[in-house]
C-alpha cells in the first residue's frame, strides 16, 4: 500500500468491464499475496495460538495503516458510510481470521481453499441480488468450472479428512468475505480504496488487540519460522493485499472480482511445494488448470 491513490472509481453501474493492465496486475499481486497466506498460517500456528496470530498479525500491519491515514489524512466517513467502514473491520478482518485461524487448527490448507472459494459463488448470488450485477451464462460456466478445479486440488490433497467443526468455522470465514464484498462495494464511489483498506487493518486490528499481549509472550518461544510467518502475514496478505483487493473491488463488478480468487488454490498449490515441500499431485495439477481455464473463461465472454 502505497500514498499514492487512485482517482475515484466511476460509480457501480459504469465499472469497466474489461481487464486493463493495472487491474490485471492488482489481480496478480491480490491471488498471490493470498495465496501465500495459507502456507504461512500453517507456518504460523505452530508457534502461536490461532488468535494471537491473527493479533499479531493485524497488530503490525496496523502500524503502517495508520501511518498512511495520519499522512493523507482523509475526510472521516458520514453516518451512511461509516456502518460500512466498521463492517469491514469487525467482518472482514477480525471475525474472518479468528474463524480462518481457528479452523485451519483442524482443516488441511488444501481443504481450507476449496472452502474459501465458494466465496465467488455467494458473492454472484448476493451481488446479483443486491446491487444488480449481472452475471452471464459464460460467467456461470466458468464459476463451475473453477470450482471443479479447485474441488480437484482438494482432493487430490487431503487425506483422512473428516467434517469436524473446523469446516464449519472455515465456511463461516467464506461467508464474512462474501459479504463485505457486498456491503463495501458502494464505499468505492465515495472512498479511495486504500483509505477503505487502510480502516478495515486499524478498525480490525483493534478488534483482534485483547489477544496481542499474548501473542507478544508467545513470539518469546516462538520458532523462527513462525515468527517469519507472522511478520510475513502482516506485511504481504495483509498491509499490501488489502490494499491492492480493495482496489480490484473498485475497478471490477463485485461477482467478477471475487472469481479472480479462484485462481488462489493452484497457486497455493505452487508456493506450498516451493516453501514447504509439498509436490502437488496429479489432480493437483488437474485442478490447477481447470481452476485458471474457469478464470479466463469468465473474463474473456460476457
Amino acid at each position: 500500500m502505497t500514498t499514492a491513490c487512485p482517482a475515484l472509481p466511476a460509480p457501480s453501474g459504469t465499472t469497466p468491464s474489461r481487464l486493463d493492465v493495472t487491474t490485471l496486475t492488482l489481480v496478480a499481486i491480490t491471488v498471490l499475496g493470498w495465496a501465500s497466506a495459507f502456507p504461512a498460517i500453517r507456518l504460523g500456528l505452530t508457534g502461536f495460538g490461532a488468535l494471537e496470530l491473527g493479533a499479531l498479525r493485524f497488530g503490525i500491519a496496523a502500524v503502517p495503516a495508520a501511518i498512511f491515514l495520519a499522512v493523507t489524512r482523509p475526510a472521516l466517513p458520514g453516518w451512511r458510510d461509516a456502518w460500512r467502514f466498521a463492517f469491514g473491520g469487525v467482518v472482514f478482518v477480525a471475525l474472518y481470521t479468528a474463524l480462518l485461524n481457528l479452523g485451519q487448527r483442524t482443516v488441511p490448507a488444501a481443504a481450507a481453499s476449496f472452502i474459501i472459494n465458494v466465496n465467488p459463488i455467494l458473492t454472484a448470488l448476493l451481488a446479483m441480488a443486491f446491487l444488480n450485477e449481472r452475471f452471464g451464462l459464460y460467467a456461470w460456466l466458468g464459476t463451475a468450472l473453477s470450482f471443479l478445479g479447485v474441488g480437484f486440488i482438494a482432493v487430490g490433497k487431503l487425506t483422512g479428512f473428516d467434517f469436524d467443526s473446523g469446516i464449519l468455522l472455515v465456511l463461516g470465514a467464506t461467508f464474512c468475505t462474501a459479504i463485505n464484498s457486498i456491503v463495501q462495494k458502494p464505499l468505492f464511489a465515495r472512498h479511495k480504496p486504500l483509505t477503505v483498506a487502510a480502516w478495515n487493518i486499524v478498525i480490525g486490528a483493534l478488534m483482534l488487540s485483547p489477544m496481542l499481549y499474548d501473542g507478544v509472550v508467545q513470539m518469546q518461544v516462538a520458532s523462527p519460522d513462525a515468527i517469519f510467518a507472522a511478520i510475513y502475514l502482516a506485511a504481504i496478505p495483509s498491509f499490501v493485499v488489502y490494499g491492492t483487493w480493495a482496489m480490484v473491488l473498485a475497478r471490477m463488478p463485485a461477482s467478477r472480482a471475487t472469481n479472480m480468487l479462484y485462481a488462489v488454490p493452484p497457486v497455493a498449490t505452487l508456493i506450498g511445494w516451493l516453501w514447504l515441500n509439498e509436490v502437488p499431485t496429479t489432480l493437483g495439477l488437474i485442478g490447477g488448470a481447470l481452476a485458471l481455464g474457469g478464470v479466463v473463461l469468465v473474463n474473456v465472454k460476457k
